[in-house]
């Protein structure tokens, strides 16, 4: 599983005109299912999203966590964070997981953001239009398969 964590001073999420997820301060969360992962793959994500300390301290040092701050999370599925160009300009997306095995545990990763977080997300499979106001900017990028 993927993770390109932004955060955000506000993000927003909207399908067809309509907005279906908006926060404040906290992290825009872009989510990516390989074709293996499982739910020790999400609570991996999970745990590294939930600890993550990328906010200023009083003393200006990267040192505090979401839940430090009173972050929200604004979670939206992404299966191009699989894609793969190793054989040309046009991606391969082959190792990001089917719809039957995705939904589940992107959905599986935002009820357990949601037992500490207030968390909002986008549509899983609509086309999106995604807005940050990126805080920083600060991005970074968490993979369950490189941080075991």
């Amino acid at each position: 599983m993927r993770a390109v964590i932004q955060r955000a001073d506000r993000a927003s999420v909207t399908v067809g005109g309509r907005t279906v997820g908006s926060i404040g301060r906290g992290f825009l969360v872009l989510l990516g299912v390989h074709v293996s992962d499982t739910e020790t793959d999400a609570d991996h994500i999970v745990k590294k999203v939930s600890g993550l300390r990328v906010f200023e301290d009083p003393d200006g040092k990267m040192n505090l966590s979401l839940s430090d701050v009173g972050g929200e999370l604004l979670v939206v599925s992404q299966f191009t964070l699989y894609g793969d160009t190793r054989r040309g300009n046009r991606p391969s997306f082959i190792e990001a997981a089917l719809p039957d095995k995705a939904i589940p545990l992107y959905e599986y990763t935002v009820n357990r953001l949601r037992e500490s977080f207030h968390v909002e997300t986008g549509e899983f499979g609509a086309e999106m239009k995604v807005e940050l106001i990126n805080d920083g900017p600060v991005t970074i990028l968490i993979d369950s398969k490189k941080t075991f």
